[in-house]
C-alpha cells in the first residue's frame, strides 16, 4: 500500500493541480494525514513530508512513529545506551535507533532497519572467544574498511580452530537468524583496486565446519556442516534461528562455530562478525 500511496499522491499532485479555490491536499486535516502516514513505511514518511505544511506536520505525530518502534525500544534504549535524550519525540527515538549504536565497549552494534523498523545485531570479532586469538603465530588483527567496526581477525594457520560467543538482548518479538560474516583470503587495495591475497587459504574443503547456537529459553539450533568457499568475497554462513515470544524480558544467545579435526591445519580465514536479524531478511544478505 505505501508504495502505491506514495505514487499516487506526489503524481497527482503534478499532473492535475487544482485551482486555488478548490480543496487540495494542504487542506487535509494534519489528524487525517496522520492516520494514513501510520499504514506506510518509515522511509514513505519520510518523502512524503515535503509534500506540504499539512503532510511535514502529520509526519511528526508521536502515534505515527510510535506504531514503527519495537514495543519494548525502552528496553533497547536500556541496554544500548548509558546516556539517551530525555524529551525526544518519537520520530527523533526512531532515528536515533535507526544508525548502528555502539556498546559493551564498542564490540556490538545495536540497530533498526530504516525500512521495517525491525530489530538488528552484531558483534564484533572483539567480542568473541576465538582459540589462539592471542598468539600471533596463528591470528592477528587487521584494519579494515570492509567491516563496520573497523578491522577483522585473521586467521594465518591454526590446527583446532573454534569462535565462540554470546549475546544477552532485549529482542522484540519475532523470529531471528543468526550468521557469521566470514571472507577466505585477505583483502587490500592496489593501485585503488580491491584484490585478495589467497597464499594462506587452505584446510576448509578437507572438513566442513559446523555452526551452532542456543538460547535461554532451551531453543537449540545446529547447522548442517557445510565447507567455506568463495575465496576473496564476504559470505553470510547461517548458524540457525530461534523465536522469541516474550519481549519483557531478555534473552540470551550462546553460538559457536568450529572445525576441530587435528589430523591437518587450516588458514587463510578473515572473521569479521556476528550477525542477528530477523529471518525475513536472510535473502536480502544474499546481496551483500
Amino acid at each position: 500500500m505505501g508504495s502505491g500511496f506514495s505514487f499516487l499522491v506526489t503524481h497527482s499532485a503534478a499532473m492535475h493541480p487544482s485551482p486555488a479555490s478548490d480543496p487540495g491536499l494542504g487542506d487535509l486535516p494534519e489528524s487525517c494525514v496522520a492516520a494514513v502516514l501510520g499504514y506506510l513505511e518509515p522511509t514513505e514518511i519520510c518523502k512524503i513530508a515535503g509534500l506540504n505544511r499539512a503532510f511535514r506536520g502529520a509526519s511528526s505525530a508521536d502515534f505515527v512513529w510510535e506504531s514503527k518502534l519495537p514495543a519494548n525500544y525502552d528496553s533497547v534504549i536500556k541496554r544500548v545506551f548509558d546516556d539517551f535524550p530525555e524529551g525526544l519525540c518519537k520520530k527523533d527515538i526512531y532515528a536515533r535507533l535507526s544508525r548502528p549504536n555502539s556498546f559493551d565497549g564498542d564490540t556490538k552494534k545495536a540497530w533498526l532497519d530504516k525500512v521495517t523498523g525491525r530489530t538488528c545485531l552484531s558483534i564484533s570479532s572483539n567480542g568473541l572467544a576465538i582459540t589462539g586469538i592471542d598468539d600471533r603465530r596463528y591470528w592477528s588483527r587487521i584494519p579494515t574498511e570492509e567491516s563496520r567496526f573497523g578491522s577483522v581477525a585473521y586467521l594465518q594457520q591454526i590446527w583446532w580452530f573454534e569462535v565462540d560467543g554470546e549475546v544477552e538482548f532485549p529482542f522484540p518479538a519475532g523470529t531471528y537468524s543468526l550468521f557469521f560474516r566470514l571472507q577466505l583470503g585477505r583483502a587490500s587495495k592496489r593501485f585503488g583496486r580491491r584484490v585478495c591475497n589467497s597464499e594462506h587459504i587452505h584446510g576448509w574443503d578437507i572438513k566442513p565446519v559446523q555452526f551452532q547456537l542456543s538460547t535461554s529459553d532451551g531453543q537449540r539450533a545446529r547447522s548442517s556442516q557445510c565447507y567455506l568457499d568463495k575465496p576473496g568475497n564476504w559470505n553470510h554462513y547461517h548458524a540457525g534461528d530461534f523465536v522469541v515470544e516474550n519481549s519483557t524480558r531478555p534473552t540470551k544467545v550462546k553460538f559457536s562455530m568450529m572445525q576441530i579435526d587435528c589430523t591437518h591445519t587450516k588458514g587463510g580465514l578473515c572473521v569479521d562478525s556476528v550477525l542477528i536479524c530477523p529471518s525475513e531478511f536472510r535473502e536480502r544478505l544474499k546481496n551483500f
